[in-house]
């Protein structure tokens, strides 16, 4: 994928009297953090200013750094969660109040309303607050598709980026616990009388996402990793078993696909570790998972062009059974009649069929050094979607033998179908590969940010199905040892999307 050079963000321009407040406003955080009992900060960094290069802030080495070095370190009691919150009232009056009116089954609310709720009181507490200096440095903005307008949106194409974006859920659960909550314990929320019920919802759709960015899920895992929810809606299940947490200084540092630290859970503590040499002036980087552009741009409000190798592409079961038809020139009946057969026989298994399937290209993960192993490359679809075009043409066959003869090899079958459908797919689009590579190369810096990010995240969508296209085209053209029985053993699984 030919992206810019750098990440691609937004990047507002910016006044000497906002670059002051911002140089101001990162000062006075530093001192809080190295004031706090039990932290430390390597002399061999520095907070900077990246906003030229689109990153904000971020921590830079002055100085070689060898591998193994605890950058900095965060006490436990520096965490912003639930425990901290409780420690000084009225915040624990309030934080027991929270629990008694939205408590779970086992009187644990959501960590997701529980933890918005908790910076929408430091907010509202100002001055009071001990976290201030550390929410004051937090975006005031965000670039994350939630606050796109529909004309942004658009730019997607047919990304299901759109579909997970969540507003409409996150909203309604705002309006109908958050609100309504400050507006019974004002106490809590001080200055809040004088905000809207609208004013209210935004910011709480601000608290939301600098929680999608920043928070940490501290119990699901030996270790803490950036919390995974699909959208800000409630997981029973999963918020029995973790607790959320903002970290300061662990959310200065940048992060991508080729990292350079990582974030090691002590019982005590959080330390910044360096996993190799880090020269000086390069930046210090983080390591958010296996994203894929679409999912980084969801959740953080961002892409990168190392991020591209694991960009995916959603395959609903209703594209194959239609790829299925065109090949075969089944009609409509006939399609319906396969798909019945072949449910029946699912439910009868107590199974269900798939509704969707995902094709991402098979990596391995990061060295221990953060760097990458070797290239990522499509290597054939997910073994259930294999399987499950396998029961539906034998449905075909059970039902209406006449349109598939015995003379035809089944993984050329398979392999037409599979074409067809990555063609179909790729029709959705409204740009080519092509016209997308040169609107990138040609806007350059200029590009608004946000459709740059939208066309990085549809071309690497496209370049997916492209190299998934000359997979099967190789199949069918019998040019390549492709195994259409799921015998090859290195397919991934398929991701519920």
């Amino acid at each position: 994928m030919r992206l810019s050079p750098a990440s691609i963000r937004a990047n507002p321009p910016t006044t000497s009297d906002e670059d002051a407040h911002f140089h101001a406003q990162t000062d006075e955080f530093f001192k809080w953090f190295i004031g706090f009992p039990g932290t430390t900060f390597s002399d061999s960094l520095n907070i900077v200013d990246l906003r030229s290069r689109n990153a904000g802030r971020g921590i830079m080495a002055t100085q070689d750094v060898p591998a193994d070095t605890v950058l900095f370190t965060i006490p436990r009691s520096m965490i912003l969660n639930p425990d901290t919150f409780a420690l000084r009232e009225p915040q624990g009056k309030i934080l027991r109040a929270f629990k008694d009116e939205h408590g779970g089954p086992e009187g644990q609310p959501s960590p997701w309303p529980l933890m918005i709720m908790i910076l929408m009181s430091e907010f509202f507490q100002d001055q009071r607050s001990r976290f201030l200096p550390y929410i004051e440095v937090l975006p005031g903005a965000f670039e994350t598709p939630m606050f796109w307008t529909e004309e942004e949106l658009a730019q997607l194409q047919a990304s299901p980026t759109r579909s997970k974006i969540g507003k409409d859920a996150a909203e309604h659960m705002f309006r109908e616990k958050i609100v309504p909550f400050i507006r019974k314990h004002e106490h809590g929320f001080e200055g809040s009388e004088r905000w809207s019920d609208e004013e209210l919802v935004s910011l709480a759709h601000r608290m939301g996402s600098t929680l999608m960015s920043y928070a940490f899920d501290f119990d699901r895992d030996a270790e803490p990793e950036r919390d995974e929810d699909e959208e800000w809606e409630e997981d029973a299940e999963h918020e029995a078993q973790s607790t959320m947490g903002m970290v300061p200084m662990a959310d200065i540092l940048n992060a991508d696909a080729e990292f350079n630290a990582h974030v090691v859970h002590e019982p005590d503590c959080l330390t910044v570790t360096s996993v190799r040499t880090i020269k000086a002036g390069e930046e210090v980087l983080n390591y958010y998972g296996p994203h894929p552009n679409s999912e980084l741009l969801r959740r953080y409000g961002y892409v990168t062009p190392k991020h591209s190798r694991y960009d995916v592409v959603e395959l609903p079961w209703s594209t194959i059974e239609a790829a299925v038809s065109t090949v075969l020139s089944l009609s409509p009946e006939q399609t319906s009649k396969a798909h019945e057969y072949m449910a029946s026989k699912f439910e009868d298994e107590g199974a269900e069929l798939e509704d969707v399937f995902v094709l991402e290209r098979q990596y391995d993960d990061p060295n221990p050094d953060g760097t990458f192993p070797g290239p990522a490359c499509f290597t054939g679809a997910p073994e259930e979607l294999d399987e499950q075009l396998k029961m539906f043409l034998k449905a075909v066959r059970k039902t209406d033998a006449s349109p598939a003869p015995e003379k035809r090899k089944r993984e050329h079958v398979q392999a037409a179908v599979m074409l067809r459908a990555l063609e179909d797919t790729e029709a959705a689009y409204a740009t080519s590969a092509m016209e997308d590579e040169q609107l990138l190369l040609a806007g350059g810096r200029d590009l608004p940010a946000r459709l740059g990010m939208a066309v990085a995240v549809r071309l690497g969508e496209k370049e997916l199905i492209r190299e998934a296209r000359e997979y099967y085209y190789a199949a069918v053209d019998g040019d390549g040892d492709v195994d259409m029985d799921g015998d090859e053993g290195n397919h991934k699984r398929a991701r519920r999307g």
